[in-house]
């Protein structure tokens, strides 16, 4: 939480295919929306359409081919109104952070999100915050 608060972020966006999975832990979707709503003042967005598709993920978990599914990810967002989700999560917000499960951006669909929208939007600076708990910030400029 200290992360978020230091980052400046309002807003924390959950890029999680399953945000309530046997992974989630401490990070359970209705836990973490009430930690951050009530004790942090920051907001609280389940984005699925900034999730892989089951079969995508549960691809690279069993060949962790990395390659692939940077290539069926970046093809999948192509066919999704992702842009459209972002703009309407960034309208009015200075700092967003996206949350997925993985710990580092170099291998997670949150950086090739925040990436290819920073492409689309050039007043967007990406961040990756690389501390505990394991996120990438988006934020508008």
């Amino acid at each position: 939480m200290a992360l978020l608060r230091g980052a400046g972020v309002a807003r924390l966006l959950d890029v999680r295919l399953r945000p309530d999975g046997h992974l989630s832990a401490y990070a359970r979707q209705r836990d973490l929306r009430y930690v951050l709503e009530r004790y942090e003042g920051i907001a609280y967005e389940h984005c699925p359409e900034l999730a892989p598709t089951v079969e995508m993920l549960d691809g690279y978990r069993a060949d962790g081919n990395w390659d692939r599914y940077r290539r069926r990810f970046q093809a999948l967002l192509r066919g999704r109104d992702w842009i459209g989700a972002l703009d309407t999560s960034l309208t009015g917000c200075a700092g967003v952070a996206l949350l997925c499960s993985e710990a580092a951006p170099d291998r997670c669909h949150r950086r090739l999100v925040a990436e290819a929208y920073a492409r689309q939007r050039p007043d967007v600076e990406v961040r990756h915050l690389t501390s505990e708990p394991p996120m990438g910030a988006v934020s508008a400029g």
